[in-house]
C-alpha cells in the first residue's frame, strides 16, 4: 500500500474552528462595534456643535413608568444606563454561563492564562490610577480603567487583525469575560451609595425562585423573563445598581444542553402534525423543538443582536458627549484624572495582562491556545486597553462633579485610541512573521476512507 500523499503547496492544516455559537457571538460583537463607534462620534460632534444644548436637554428629559401609586420617574440618561444596560449585562452573563457550562471554556488549562491575565489587567490599572490620584474626590475613579470593551476589541480584530484570528479572539473573549466579572463586582460593591435591606431580601427570594425553576427543569423562557423583571425592580429599589440584575439573570438561566431523549421526541410531534394539522399540534411540535435548545442559547439569540445593535450604541450616544472646548481641553491636559485613566488603560492592561499571563504559563498552570505566542499575548494585552462602554459606565457612578467626568471621558477616549492603534500595529507586524494559521507541515495529510456508495473525493 502506498503512503498517503504529502500536502501540496496550497494546502494548510488549520486549527479546529471555534464553535458556531461562539463564532456568531463574535460576529455580532464586531458588527456592534461599528455602530458603537458611529454613535460615540455622533455624540462628540453633537455635544460640540451649535446645537449642544439640545444634546443635554434630550438626555435630561424625564420619562415615567407608573402602575397605580407605584412607578419609576427617571431621566432618559438613567433609563439607558440603569435599564437598557441591564440587557447588555444579561448578555454578558449568558455568555459567561454558556461558555463555562457547554462552550470553549470548559478546558480549565485554556482558561487559566486569560483568566489570570485578566486579574492582572484589573489590578495594575487600578494601582496606576491611584498612584496618579492618591486622595481627594479624584481617587474615586480607580475602577474606571479596569474594564476591556469586548465589542471594540473583537471589532478591531475582525477589521484589522491577523489572518486566522479565531483562537486569539477566543483568548480575548475569555479575558474579557473574567474582566467583566471583576468590573461587575467592583460596581456592585464599591460604587453603591446606600443599601435598603427590603429590596435585597426580595432580590434574594427571586434568585431562589430562579434556582427552583432550574431544579424543576423548566425550559420555557416567559417564567425566567418575568422573574428577571421583578429582580431588576427589587435591585433598583435596594440601592444597588440595577444592572446587577442583568448579570444575575444571565448566570441563572439554564445553559445545560438538553437531554438526548428530548431531541428524539421531536419527530413524534412532527409526524402527528403531518397526520392532522391543528393549532394544538403546531404548538406541541414547536415546543418540542424549542426544548432541544437550552434556554440560555434561545434568550441570547434574541437579546444579543438587540444589545449589540441598539443598547450599546444608544449608551455610547448618551455618554460619549464630552464638551471639548478650549478650557476643557486645557484642564484635561493638566489633569491627573485624564493622565491616570489614559496611562492605566494603556500601560496597566498591557503590563498587567502580559505579566500575569506569562507567570501562569511559567508556573505550568495553563497554556496559550493554538498558535498564539508570547508576542501575540503582548499585542492582545495592549488591545485590551480599549476601555469604553463599562469605563464610561463607571465614570458616571464614580464622579458627581461634571468637570471630573469630562476629564475622565477624555482620558478614556485618548487611552483607548492609543491602545487600539498600538495593539493593531503589534498584531499586524506579528501576523507577517508569526501567523496564527498552522504552518505547512510534512506530516501525512489525514484522509477518511471513502463511503462505499460514493466515489472518492480529493481532500481540499
Amino acid at each position: 500500500m502506498s503512503a498517503p500523499p504529502r500536502p501540496g503547496p496550497g494546502l494548510r492544516i488549520r486549527l479546529p474552528q471555534v464553535a458556531p455559537s461562539l463564532r456568531e457571538f463574535l460576529v455580532t460583537e464586531a458588527g456592534g462595534a461599528v455602530l458603537l463607534l458611529l454613535a460615540a462620534l455622533t455624540a462628540l460632534v453633537w455635544a460640540n456643535s451649535p446645537w449642544s444644548g439640545g444634546y443635554d436637554r434630550l438626555w435630561d428629559t424625564t420619562a415615567q413608568l407608573r402602575v397605580g401609586d407605584a412607578g419609576l420617574d427617571l431621566s432618559l440618561h438613567h433609563w439607558v444606563n440603569d435599564a437598557a444596560m441591564a440587557i447588555f449585562f444579561a448578555v454578558v452573563g449568558l455568555e459567561i454561563s454558556r461558555e463555562f457550562t457547554a462552550g470553549e471554556l470548559r478546558d480549565r488549562r485554556m482558561v487559566a492564562v486569560p483568566a489570570l491575565g485578566a486579574l492582572g489587567g484589573l489590578a495594575l490599572p487600578a494601582v496606576i490610577y491611584l498612584l496618579c490620584n492618591p486622595s481627594g474626590p479624584a481617587s474615586n475613579g480607580w475602577g474606571i480603567p479596569m474594564s476591556t470593551d469586548t465589542a471594540f476589541v473583537v471589532g478591531i480584530l475582525a477589521l484589522f487583525g491577523p489572518q486566522c484570528p479565531d483562537r486569539l479572539r477566543l483568548f480575548l473573549l475569555t479575558l474579557a469575560i473574567v474582566d467583566d466579572i471583576g468590573a461587575i463586582c467592583v460596581v456592585g460593591i464599591f460604587y453603591t451609595d446606600r443599601v435598603h435591606p427590603v429590596g435585597l431580601v426580595v432580590a434574594a427570594a427571586v434568585v431562589l425562585a430562579f434556582l427552583a425553576l432550574r431544579w424543576l427543569g423548566v425550559w420555557q423562557l416567559p417564567p425566567y423573563i418575568l422573574l428577571a423583571l421583578v429582580l431588576w425592580g427589587a435591585i433598583h429599589a435596594s440601592g444597588v445598581h440595577a444592572t446587577l440584575a442583568g448579570v444575575l439573570t444571565g448566570l441563572l438561566i439554564p445553559a445545560v444542553p438538553p437531554r438526548p431523549d428530548q431531541a428524539e421526541e421531536v419527530p413524534v410531534y412532527v409526524r402527528a402534525l403531518t397526520e392532522e394539522s391543528s393549532a394544538t399540534r403546531v404548538a406541541l411540535a414547536v415546543g418540542a423543538a424549542k426544548a432541544t435548545v437550552s434556554a440560555n442559547e434561545r434568550l441570547q439569540r434574541v437579546l444579543h443582536p438587540f444589545s449589540a445593535f441598539v443598547v450599546v450604541p444608544l449608551f455610547g450616544l448618551a455618554n460619549a458627549g464630552v464638551h471639548l472646548d478650549a478650557e476643557t481641553l486645557r484642564e484635561a491636559a493638566g489633569s491627573s484624572v485624564t493622565l491616570g485613566v489614559a496611562m492605566a488603560l494603556l500601560l496597566g492592561n498591557a503590563g498587567g495582562i502580559t505579566l500575569a499571563g506569562v507567570a501562569a504559563i511559567r508556573a505550568g498552570i495553563g497554556q496559550l491556545p493554538g498558535q498564539v505566542r508570547y508576542s501575540h499575548l503582548l499585542g492582545a494585552a495592549t488591545l485590551a486597553g480599549i476601555g469604553f462602554t463599562i469605563s464610561l459606565f463607571i465614570t458616571e457612578l464614580a464622579f458627581t462633579d461634571e468637570a471630573l467626568r469630562d476629564q475622565a471621558k477624555i482620558g478614556i477616549i485618548g487611552g483607548s485610541l492609543v491602545a487600539a492603534v498600538l495593539g493593531t500595529v503589534i498584531l499586524r507586524m506579528l501576523g507577517e512573521r508569526l501567523p496564527l494559521c498552522s504552518p505547512l507541515t510534512d506530516e501525512p495529510t489525514p484522509r477518511l476512507p471513502p463511503r462505499p456508495w460514493r466515489a472518492p473525493t480529493p481532500v481540499k
